[in-house]
């Protein structure tokens, strides 16, 4: 049986209402796709983050089974 996948792009860190750099474990997601293949989802959060620099907030693609 195939394992269906999610993939989306979050951000890793936010900064505090003191400016500081802080984790965002709450972090909005934006979904690339849904519902594809695990192979599909390695390849499009892989595609992703080596075509976009993550900045100092480190965002970057990642999936999770659905």
């Amino acid at each position: 049986m195939e394992n269906y996948c999610n993939v989306y792009v979050r951000d890793w860190w936010r900064k505090d209402s003191n400016g500081r750099k802080v984790p965002y474990p709450g972090a909005p997601r934006q979904y690339l796709a849904r519902h594809v293949t695990e192979a599909d989802a390695r390849t499009i959060a892989r595609e992703y983050n080596e075509a976009h620099n993550p900045g100092w907030r480190s965002r970057k693609a990642e999936f999770e089974q659905a």
